[in-house]
């Protein structure tokens, strides 16, 4: 079973190659995810795939499987754990709180893939955290494809959860989600004026001081033409605020160069933004033409090289703001949840990384060490995405 993705070309690409790979493998194939949503073209390529279904279409993938693989019940092995089934290791978890977009960005095309936001009720929600957490997981990444606009669709209705109405608001879930006892960090929030009720929230330690908030870019008409908020200015005396409330928030965004239309100029002002902004996690992509993008109309694309090579000037500027930014944690203490363990030391992470995105924290060995399990470390060293340190306690 292959579960694809459609959102930019080299998505694409690679999902097909992973269809590629099953049907060399053995031939019996059950596509679905993103790119599902077209399958003219995956059959056209793979015509003896057994199932080409949609995002989330859950039943239609079981249906497909007991269709060509039909067997027996067995009760034991049919006993889905209270954690529910999980590809994360044991001890964190994603947490899906919403699907779909309403916003019409023109380089994306996900409201195609996966129609306008559909919010789950905050109970919903809260009951899949709390069984989570009782499986043994210790930290909670909070998703969806615009995690701000939680609730909107409902009109923020109210759900209940332990015996207590709660709101299908953003904010009111974070402050619940805080009780469970874990590290909860918030991803793909957008700045909403309401994003500013959850710094207090992070600087009494009820979820995690760590915001992914994806900017993409920088100069007011670049904003515009990709349809996205556009306020810098704003922006950056927003972030002053939250990080005087706040001091150890830490701040992860993405961007995008070479959209059509960018010029040099505009390009620098992207540059001055982020020295300003001074965020400590950063991603920056190439522009890449996603098919059936309205983006793709725009004129004056930017040439390929010339995409690489602001590319390549952004993350070095960037890299120079995070490595100053992980030098003042030098001598610091950080509590950090273990991911491996092994006679090297330990991979670690701290409060300010998230897994596989962001950087680790390599500490040395110690015989309290354990996977799934949070240590004290001072930090003794530092790189541009890395932190070192040894262990002065266990949490």
């Amino acid at each position: 079973m292959v579960n694809t993705c459609g959102f930019i070309d080299s998505a694409v690409e690679e999902s097909l190659e992973a269809i590629g790979e099953a049907m060399q493998e053995n031939g019996r194939v059950i596509v679905t995810g993103c790119l599902g949503a077209r399958e003219a073209e995956i059959r056209e390529k793979f015509p003896q795939v057994l199932s080409v279904s949609g995002a989330h279409a859950y039943e239609a993938v079981m249906e497909a499987v007991h269709r060509h693989l039909p067997r027996p019940h067995d009760p034991f092995e049919d006993l889905i754990p209270p954690g529910g089934l999980k590809l994360t290791p044991r001890h964190y978890a994603y947490l899906k709180i919403s699907e779909g977009c309403n916003h019409r960005c023109t380089f994306c095309i996900i409201p195609s893939l996966r129609g306008d936001l559909v919010s789950r009720p905050a109970g919903e929600v809260l009951a899949e955290a709390e069984a989570l957490v009782e499986s043994g997981v210790k930290e909670l990444l909070v998703v969806s494809q615009d995690t701000s606009a939680y609730g909107v669709d409902t009109k923020y209705g109210v759900s209940f959860w332990g015996g207590r109405p709660v709101k299908t608001r953003l904010t009111d879930l974070a402050a619940r989600l805080g009780e469970l006892g874990v590290w909860v960090r918030m991803h793909y929030v957008y700045p909403y004026p309401h994003v500013d009720e959850l710094i207090p929230l992070m600087a009494e330690g009820r979820i995690l001081p760590y915001l992914d908030m994806p900017l993409q870019h920088a100069n007011r008409d670049i904003l515009k033409a990709m349809k996205r908020p556009a306020n810098a200015e704003n922006v950056l005396r927003r972030i002053e605020s939250w990080r005087t409330i706040c001091p150890d928030l830490t701040l992860r965004s993405t961007f995008i160069v070479g959209f059509p239309g960018e010029t040099e100029a505009q390009f620098e002002e992207l540059l001055d933004f982020i020295r300003a902004a001074e965020l400590d996690r950063v991603g920056c992509f190439t522009y890449s033409p996603v098919d059936g993008a309205p983006a793709n109309e725009l004129s004056d694309p930017v040439p390929e090289a010339l995409k690489q090579e602001r590319f390549e000037r952004f993350m070095a500027v960037q890299s120079g703001i995070s490595e100053a930014r992980l030098q003042r944690k030098l001598d610091r203490r950080l509590t950090v949840l273990v991911d491996e363990v092994d006679e090297q030391g330990a991979l670690a992470r701290s409060a300010a990384d998230a897994p596989e995105i962001d950087g680790l924290v390599f500490v040395d060995p110690h015989p309290s060490l354990a996977v799934e399990e949070f240590a004290e470390v001072e930090i003794t060293h530092s790189s541009e995405h890395d932190l070192w340190g040894r262990v002065v306690g266990k949490q």
